[in-house]
């Protein structure tokens, strides 16, 4: 295997669209600053921005401290950018997934419904919960899955009829390893998406995912809460 599949690209090619914008955020700041003033900035759910400043903290752009006070409290977790020349070098997170989802794969009796049970923990955290008196119909909790799923990177485009609604996936990013290790990649992103359908309490699950029904879309297919197929 060659050094290029085992490496990332330079992390400035590899940002999202929202992790771009939290790094824009911090270089733009004067000090350190806290999650939720980088998720106001930026127009995110304060866990969707925590999501992104520590994987900023991972690819080594920025870094996490306790704020400084003199007053009485608890200190916050801030976060600040890393001086993009200090920011420079490789990494390897490519290889570090290939090697866990090969550990899952070869370790775990029924690695699929693993994937699926972390997917959706995840999918509850990122999620932004309505209030406990709001109703969230179909259209709703489709345009709140396509924020969560935009914010990860997978480029959503809602389609379908409203008895059938489809979740065009125009953009895998995790391709490379989902097409060696599909059973535990897709797994996660299913899971994920009943996780947050699931915290907005949205009428909706997401029954399947059919993968790579072209090189750069798969589909996710959703249904009424209730009647998930087995």
């Amino acid at each position: 295997m060659s050094e290029q599949t085992l490496t990332d690209p330079p992390a400035s090619r590899a940002l999202g669209e929202s992790r771009a914008r939290v790094l824009a955020a911090l270089r733009s700041a004067d000090a350190p600053v806290a999650v939720q003033d980088v998720a106001e900035q930026v127009g995110l759910h304060a866990n969707t921005a925590r999501f992104h400043l520590d994987g900023l903290v991972e690819s080594g752009l920025a870094e996490r401290r306790t704020e400084d006070r003199t007053r009485p409290g608890r200190p916050r977790t801030v976060y600040a950018a890393i001086a993009e020349e200090a920011a420079e070098g490789r990494r390897s997170y490519r290889l570090l997934a290939e090697m866990l989802t090969g550990l899952i794969a070869e370790n775990v009796a029924d690695p699929g419904k693993a994937a699926e049970s972390a997917g959706e923990a995840w999918g509850r955290y990122l999620a932004d919960r309505p209030p406990p008196t709001h109703r969230v119909d179909e259209a709703e909790g489709i345009r709140r899955l396509s924020t969560v799923l935009s914010d990860a990177g997978f480029a959503p485009d809602p389609s379908g009829s409203p008895e059938q609604p489809v979740i065009r996936l125009r953009h895998c990013p995790f391709r490379e390893i989902a097409e060696e290790r599909r059973d535990v990649v897709c797994g996660l992103h299913l899971g994920l998406m009943r996780g947050v359908l699931e915290e907005v309490r949205a009428p909706l699950t997401a029954e399947r995912l059919e993968a790579f029904v072209e090189p750069s879309l798969c589909l996710a297919h959703l249904k009424p809460a209730g009647k998930r197929r087995r």
